[in-house]
Protein backbone atom coordinates (compact mmCIF):
# COMPACT_ATOMS: atom_id res chain seq x y z
CA UNK A 1 0.00 0.00 0.00
CA UNK A 2 1.20 3.50 -0.99
CA UNK A 3 1.85 6.29 1.88
CA UNK A 4 -0.38 8.78 1.90
CA UNK A 5 -1.28 11.65 4.19
CA UNK A 6 -3.54 12.49 7.25
CA UNK A 7 -4.21 15.24 9.16
CA UNK A 8 -4.30 15.19 13.25
CA UNK A 9 -4.86 17.84 16.22
CA UNK A 10 -3.03 17.89 19.64
CA UNK A 11 -6.04 19.12 21.52
CA UNK A 12 -6.09 22.13 23.88
CA UNK A 13 -5.89 19.80 26.81
CA UNK A 14 -2.91 18.19 25.97
CA UNK A 15 -1.30 21.33 24.80
CA UNK A 16 -1.89 22.57 28.26
CA UNK A 17 0.14 19.88 29.70
CA UNK A 18 3.39 19.64 27.61
CA UNK A 19 1.96 16.47 26.10
CA UNK A 20 3.33 17.31 22.32
CA UNK A 21 6.18 15.71 22.64
CA UNK A 22 4.40 12.56 23.70
CA UNK A 23 1.40 12.14 21.50
CA UNK A 24 4.45 13.01 18.58
CA UNK A 25 6.34 10.63 19.65
CA UNK A 26 3.23 7.60 20.00
CA UNK A 27 1.70 8.97 16.23
CA UNK A 28 5.65 8.31 14.79
CA UNK A 29 6.29 5.26 16.97
CA UNK A 30 2.90 3.87 15.20
CA UNK A 31 4.84 4.58 11.60
CA UNK A 32 3.58 8.09 10.70
CA UNK A 33 5.78 10.71 9.99
CA UNK A 34 5.53 14.55 10.48
CA UNK A 35 5.15 16.25 7.46
CA UNK A 36 4.26 19.47 8.49
CA UNK A 37 3.09 20.90 12.34
CA UNK A 38 2.67 24.36 13.75
CA UNK A 39 1.19 25.36 17.28
CA UNK A 40 -1.80 27.59 16.87
CA UNK A 41 -4.25 29.48 18.62
CA UNK A 42 -7.89 28.71 16.75
CA UNK A 43 -9.91 31.42 16.27
CA UNK A 44 -13.29 31.17 17.10
CA UNK A 45 -14.16 31.95 13.18
CA UNK A 46 -11.79 28.66 12.68
CA UNK A 47 -13.62 26.44 14.58
CA UNK A 48 -16.25 26.92 14.21
CA UNK A 49 -15.47 26.75 10.57
CA UNK A 50 -13.72 23.06 11.12
CA UNK A 51 -16.37 21.66 12.91
CA UNK A 52 -19.15 23.33 10.97
CA UNK A 53 -20.46 19.69 10.19
CA UNK A 54 -21.36 19.29 13.54
CA UNK A 55 -23.50 22.90 13.82
CA UNK A 56 -26.42 21.48 14.63
CA UNK A 57 -25.42 19.10 17.17
CA UNK A 58 -26.01 19.55 21.25
CA UNK A 59 -22.09 19.83 21.34
CA UNK A 60 -20.99 22.31 19.03
CA UNK A 61 -20.52 25.38 21.25
CA UNK A 62 -18.73 23.51 23.66
CA UNK A 63 -16.70 21.99 21.33
CA UNK A 64 -15.81 25.34 19.82
CA UNK A 65 -15.03 26.50 23.23
CA UNK A 66 -12.58 23.66 24.32
CA UNK A 67 -10.84 24.00 21.07
CA UNK A 68 -10.00 28.03 21.06
CA UNK A 69 -9.57 27.79 25.12
CA UNK A 70 -5.81 27.52 24.61
CA UNK A 71 -2.98 26.44 21.67
CA UNK A 72 -3.11 23.36 19.28
CA UNK A 73 -0.86 21.93 17.61
CA UNK A 74 -1.82 21.00 13.22
CA UNK A 75 -0.06 18.30 12.03
CA UNK A 76 -0.02 16.50 9.04
CA UNK A 77 0.99 13.04 9.06
CA UNK A 78 2.29 10.67 6.46
CA UNK A 79 2.72 7.04 6.57
CA UNK A 80 1.03 3.90 4.88
CA UNK A 81 -2.54 3.62 5.53
CA UNK A 82 -2.31 7.10 7.28
CA UNK A 83 -5.81 7.69 8.53
CA UNK A 84 -6.45 4.72 9.43
CA UNK A 85 -3.26 4.25 11.17
CA UNK A 86 -3.95 7.13 13.10
CA UNK A 87 -6.82 6.10 14.06
CA UNK A 88 -5.73 3.02 15.79
CA UNK A 89 -2.74 4.65 17.71
CA UNK A 90 -5.79 7.23 18.62
CA UNK A 91 -7.77 4.81 20.23
CA UNK A 92 -11.83 5.43 20.50
CA UNK A 93 -13.22 8.92 21.30
CA UNK A 94 -13.64 8.12 24.52
CA UNK A 95 -11.08 7.39 26.51
CA UNK A 96 -12.69 4.51 28.84
CA UNK A 97 -13.38 2.42 25.45
CA UNK A 98 -10.12 2.60 23.87
CA UNK A 99 -7.34 0.31 23.93
CA UNK A 100 -4.34 0.13 26.20
CA UNK A 101 -1.13 2.07 24.79
CA UNK A 102 -3.04 4.41 22.75
CA UNK A 103 -2.92 8.36 22.86
CA UNK A 104 -6.49 8.56 24.41
CA UNK A 105 -6.10 5.64 27.11
CA UNK A 106 -3.28 6.79 28.04
CA UNK A 107 -3.40 11.05 27.69
CA UNK A 108 -6.62 12.04 27.40
CA UNK A 109 -8.88 13.53 30.28
CA UNK A 110 -12.21 12.96 29.30
CA UNK A 111 -14.77 12.24 26.23
CA UNK A 112 -14.37 16.03 25.78
CA UNK A 113 -10.63 16.64 26.65
CA UNK A 114 -9.24 13.82 24.28
CA UNK A 115 -6.09 14.66 23.45
CA UNK A 116 -6.27 14.78 19.69
CA UNK A 117 -8.31 14.86 16.50
CA UNK A 118 -8.05 12.48 13.64
CA UNK A 119 -9.22 12.12 10.51
CA UNK A 120 -11.67 10.13 9.25
CA UNK A 121 -11.34 9.38 5.57
CA UNK A 122 -8.88 10.30 2.97
CA UNK A 123 -11.07 12.80 1.38
CA UNK A 124 -11.52 14.20 4.56
CA UNK A 125 -8.08 14.78 5.72
CA UNK A 126 -7.23 16.57 2.05
CA UNK A 127 -10.17 18.89 3.22
CA UNK A 128 -8.78 19.25 6.69
CA UNK A 129 -5.37 19.46 5.43
CA UNK A 130 -6.18 22.61 3.33
CA UNK A 131 -8.27 24.20 5.81
CA UNK A 132 -5.01 24.40 7.61
CA UNK A 133 -1.59 24.50 5.25
CA UNK A 134 -0.98 25.57 2.46
CA UNK A 135 1.34 23.13 -0.15
CA UNK A 136 4.65 24.58 0.64
CA UNK A 137 3.96 24.35 4.07
CA UNK A 138 4.13 20.35 3.81
CA UNK A 139 7.88 19.43 3.43
CA UNK A 140 7.27 15.75 3.20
Amino acid sequence: MAANRTFSIIKPDATRRNLTGAVTKMLEEAGLRVVASKRIRMTREQAEGFYGVHRERAFFNDLVEFMISGPVVVQVLEGEDAVQRNRDVMGATNPANAAPGTIRKELAESIEANSVHGSDSDENAATEIAFFFSPQEIVG
